[in-house]
């Protein structure tokens, strides 16, 4: 099965426009076409950015969200601090698909990560939805 890590745009897009391609690609993951990895870091920074005042969101669709996360997602433990992005808040993602070994990282910044990382490729969340359909 296919491994992905989705970077918290991804999940904050998916949350403001249900229909569009981040909320497929999310919908995706929770429905078992693809497995979500995640880590403690990354649903801590889900939670603290889901519930900033500004995306207007109830603390009921906040909570189901995060407890599809939960549920759904492969929870890893990464061993290595890595160093490697420019904002280094993004590190946990790198870390996350490290150690889930997972094959894409999918995010609406690619500027922000390296074209691949010890084998998973960063992408957007429309090139998710192209290799998953072809």
């Amino acid at each position: 099965m296919i491994r992905i890590v989705l970077d918290t745009n991804i999940i904050v897009s998916a949350l403001l426009n249900p229909l569009g391609t981040p909320a497929q690609v999310f919908l995706l993951a929770l429905g078992g076409a693809v497995q979500l990895c995640v880590t403690g870091s990354i649903y801590a920074e889900y939670e603290e950015v889901l519930k900033r005042p500004r995306f207007q969101r109830t603390d009921n669709v906040v909570a189901g969200l995060l407890s599809a996360v939960r549920d759904q997602g492969l929870w890893v433990k990464p061993t290595d601090k890595l160093q490697v992005c420019f904002d280094p808040d993004d590190n946990i993602f790198l870390e996350c698909a490290q150690a889930a070994k997972a094959d894409y990282l999918v995010t609406g910044n690619l500027r922000h990560f390296p074209i691949s990382w010890r084998g998973t490729k960063i992408i957007t969340a429309r090139m998710m939805l192209d290799i998953l359909v072809t």
